[in-house]
């Protein structure tokens, strides 16, 4: 029976807050002898500015997967590739590789702005384990997927920002190790680089490599990763499919926990009405991120303060730029569905309306919602702009192979038809 080629038994790492690294090398070492007695007088004071990075994590990852981490900031995945590859060491629990390990964290790690890309590649490479004759080996290739070949002999202090990082991913990329670590490369760079990355990995994979892949970019991670773990200040709370991972992360808000209140507005608004909050829910849930695949519903609550007052509450969606891509107002319609309220005398009383933005309709990104309450097309009882916010995440269900930028303000899913015309003879 084959062993994992990983395996991470409890493993946690703990830093001290405040210690070391705040003083020059002469003063701490000056102060070693007191930080030594302080350790084995360790108090109360001394345990509350401990840090947790990491905390009890477990798991094993068989020979060929790829496996995705997912979580927010600070949520312990850099960490967790470093103890793997070695960068430093656990505080506590145990973490067995079972092969050469390779390790992308921070793209161009070790180059030199005063040397050239050639020079840089024998240096990166030699940093990332790999012999000289392997370099040779592997130049032309390393050279060419960077694309860079007639600027190789150039300085990469000259280089733009797309040159250095596709030259340090396609060294990274080159090495022949087992397990390949990758943190956040795909950040940077233009799409064919992204396009180009992704096959590269998928190629590794394909030849039995095991790479763990770090990203924010829940598309790319879902159509490369089938795997992948979530963490949470530094534990790990979930392991199984990709899909089900992104969508419980977006339901948690990406922190962990449900949120269980709307986001309050304050109280804006005439002497007739007033709107008191708002709020986005998807899928049953109050949040600020969005399956791409989820409708979303706007929530507006709002108070008639003079009875028999005909109130419209009306929504409008603005992109991150402030152009605004939508609007919508509460108004009876046969072929909607109608609202008795829309434009409907009012009784005193609070009143909740909602409007539902379907899925498959707005394309990844943030965006902001202005919040308004009128009595008739002229007249505004109250105004709330970028009252709340969400982010639609794109988790991939669309893309299938398609790593581009999808253009357009709006992603609907159309309905196609294709029939054939005429076929060509055999």
């Amino acid at each position: 029976m084959n062993l994992p080629i990983i395996e991470v038994n409890s493993i946690g790492k703990r830093y001290r807050l405040g210690q070391w690294g705040a003083r020059s090398l002469r003063e701490e070492l000056e102060n070693l002898s007191s930080r030594v007695f302080r350790k084995k007088q360790a108090n109360h004071t001394d345990r509350a500015s401990d840090f947790w990075a990491l905390r009890d994590v477990s798991f094993s990852v068989n020979e060929g997967e790829v496996l995705g981490i997912v979580g927010k900031n600070g949520a312990g995945k850099s960490t967790l590739l470093k103890l793997l590859s070695r960068i430093t060491e656990p505080t506590e629990g145990e973490a067995w590789l079972r092969g050469r390990v390779s390790s992308l964290l921070e793209v161009g790690t070790g180059f030199h702005p005063e040397l050239t890309g050639r020079d840089n590649v024998f240096l990166s490479g030699t940093i990332l384990g790999m012999t000289r004759q392997e370099i040779r080996q592997r130049f032309d290739d390393i050279v060419g997927f960077a694309g860079i070949t007639q600027h190789i002999d150039t300085p990469v202090k000259r280089y733009s920002s797309g040159m250095y990082v596709r030259l340090g991913f396609a060294v990274a990329a080159h090495l022949s190790s087992q397990v390949l670590l990758v943190d956040e490369v795909l950040a940077v760079g233009d799409v064919v680089y992204r396009k180009q990355c992704i096959e590269k990995m998928k190629a590794l994979a394909k030849e039995g490599r095991t790479i763990f892949f770090v990203s924010h970019q829940l598309d790319v991670l879902s159509n490369l990763c089938p795997r992948s773990i979530r963490l949470h200040q530094g534990r790990l709370i979930q392991d199984g499919d990709t899909a089900d991972v992104i969508r419980d992360y977006l339901k948690a808000d990406g922190d962990g926990s449900q949120p269980s209140t709307a986001r309050w507005t304050g109280q804006a608004g005439d002497g007739t009405a007033q709107i008191e909050a708002a709020s986005v829910r998807s899928d049953g849930h109050v949040t600020e991120h969005v399956n791409i695949d989820a409708p979303v519903e706007i929530i507006i609550r709002y108070r008639c303060l003079k009875g028999g007052s005909r109130l419209n509450a009306s929504v409008i969606v603005n992109n991150s730029l402030g152009a605004h891509i939508l609007s919508s107002p509460n108004l009876p319609s046969a072929t909607t569905g109608e609202d008795r309220w829309g434009y409907a005398e009012h009784p005193e009383g609070l009143y909740e309306s909602r409007m539902t933005i379907p899925a498959n309709f707005l394309n990844d990104g943030l965006y902001s919602c202005d919040i308004c309450l009128s009595t008739d097309a002229s007249h505004s009882n109250g105004v709330v702009e970028s009252a709340i916010s969400f982010t639609v995440h794109d988790t991939g269900s669309m893309r299938k192979e398609f790593q581009h930028t999808w253009w357009g303000m709006i992603r609907p899913r159309m309905h196609w038809e294709t029939e054939v015309i005429k076929e060509a003879k055999p």
